[in-house]
């Protein structure tokens, strides 16, 4: 796991390991008529595949809720108190140390 940045938001690449390539996979994805007529109207406005239309949206959604924005990241790396705690619980969670807590 390694922490990158691509287009001003921070991401996790998750098992990915150097050299080694994923390939694409295809999935079976079950619409309403009236979802499916939405997507298609959006594609076709976007120039855009509507396989295309629904990874982007989808890749997008996932960076919005799980990617810490530029404006959030420059906030915590400003917080000197938060940084040596994740610095600390790096370490311990390193040397198996401590509890996961729900």
């Amino acid at each position: 796991m390694a922490l990158t940045r691509h287009n001003d938001a921070y991401r996790i690449k998750m098992n990915q390991k150097e050299g080694y390539c994923i390939m694409p996979k295809t999935i079976t994805l079950r619409l309403s008529d009236e979802d499916f007529q939405l997507f298609q109207a959006f594609a076709k406005s976007e120039n855009r595949t509507l396989a295309n239309t629904i990874e982007t949206l989808a890749l997008k959604q996932i960076e919005e809720e799980l990617f810490a924005d530029e404006f959030e990241m420059e906030e915590i790396l400003e917080n000197k108190h938060l940084l040596e705690r994740l610095k600390t619980g790096s370490s311990e969670a390193k040397r198996m140390k401590g509890r996961f807590v729900d």
